[in-house]
């Protein structure tokens, strides 16, 4: 169980995972900080956190603006006085269209780098100093198999999640010695009320195919590992990247 008074800040927890990550770290006894740029949606889960039994605040958080992630922390901070847990899962995806790399628009890998690697970046940073004076944290980055994969389609997506994993190997190393870990997940398609888009099921019968466990991957195979990273149970753990998808893509 966890110590009582922890504090979970998780992005873009308004809905699919990250709305699975708020209420798995609510029925863990955090106290959690639903942040989205969706505040509508954000709300709706505080009150499904706060139905539970559970504490909760909801944050319109821009996670691409640096004064939306330092506005973000600084509430975390005013409702609860400490964060012991960022999950960077805000990103941009499921919205995301097919297209061979010659094809995206600058206006749109702009939109996808400056929301999974700027947005994950200023999160990191905005929250590393109340880290460093607890000398004690836990940061879990969402990168994707489809870096591992190299899956064709979504270039920028691809690059982005790359880019986590690299900014999660740095980071570790800086935070060190502050006794913050940092580490990722690395999912793959999850089936969510976000839905089929912008896959379609030919993709989740070629999934079934390809993985080694042979059902499609569902929140709750995901909220177990977040859940462990940020336990004491993985304390001499950083800097890692773990792939929860089914025995898919090996490395």
């Amino acid at each position: 169980m966890v110590k009582a008074g922890k504090v979970a800040l998780i992005t873009g927890a308004a809905r699919g995972l990250g709305r699975a990550y708020a209420h798995r770290f609510a029925r863990d006894g955090y106290k959690v900080v639903v942040a989205d740029l969706n505040f509508p949606g954000a709300e709706s889960v505080r009150a499904e956190i706060l139905a539970g039994g559970g504490t909760a605040i909801a944050t319109h958080t821009d996670v691409s603006l640096e004064a939306g992630a330092q506005e973000c922390v600084a509430q975390s901070l005013a409702a609860f006085g400490r964060i012991d847990v960022l999950i960077n899962n805000a990103a941009i995806s499921a919205d995301l269209r097919l297209h061979s790399f010659w094809e995206i628009g600058v206006e749109e890998w702009d939109r996808v780098i400056g929301v999974n690697v700027r947005g994950t970046w200023l999160m990191m940073k905005a929250v590393a100093p109340t880290m460093q004076s607890q000398r004690s944290g836990s940061i879990i980055n969402i990168s994707s198999n489809t870096f591992v994969a190299g899956r064709p389609g979504f270039l920028h997506y691809v690059a982005s999640k790359g880019a986590v994993v690299g900014m999660t190997r740095s980071a570790a190393r800086e935070l060190g010695e502050y006794n913050i870990r940092v580490n990722c997940i690395l999912p793959g398609l999850t089936m969510t009320e976000v839905g089929e888009q912008p896959y379609g099921p030919a993709r989740f019968e070629e999934l079934l195919k390809s993985q080694s466990l042979k059902r499609l991957e569902v929140p709750d195979d995901l909220v177990g590992t977040a859940a462990f990273l940020a336990s004491d149970d993985s304390q001499f753990m950083t800097g890692q990247g773990l792939t929860v998808d089914g025995g898919n893509a090996f490395h």
